[in-house]
């Protein structure tokens, strides 16, 4: 996994993007993944290059993430 965004949940997770795949992936303190999702699917391989930055909301309801695949900024719905 190449790691290009990393940030901390409310729930005090590890929330990293990929990448190298697309994948952001939520990590637990002691080190069990326990939620991942695709984000960006464009590329070769898929998700390839396409992530970087990650930063959640002062509300903490919301995640965003950089798709430099489609050069925005976008939140996780």
């Amino acid at each position: 996994m190449l790691a290009a965004g990393l940030a901390i949940s409310p729930r005090e997770d590890a929330l990293t993007v990929n990448a190298g795949d697309g994948d952001i992936v939520e990590t637990t303190p002691q080190g069990d993944q326990i939620a991942w999702r695709q984000l960006d699917a464009s590329g070769t391989p898929p998700g390839a290059g396409a992530l970087f930055g990650l930063a959640v909301g002062l509300n903490q309801n919301a995640v965003y993430f950089v798709d430099d695949a489609t050069n925005q900024l976008d939140k996780l719905h």
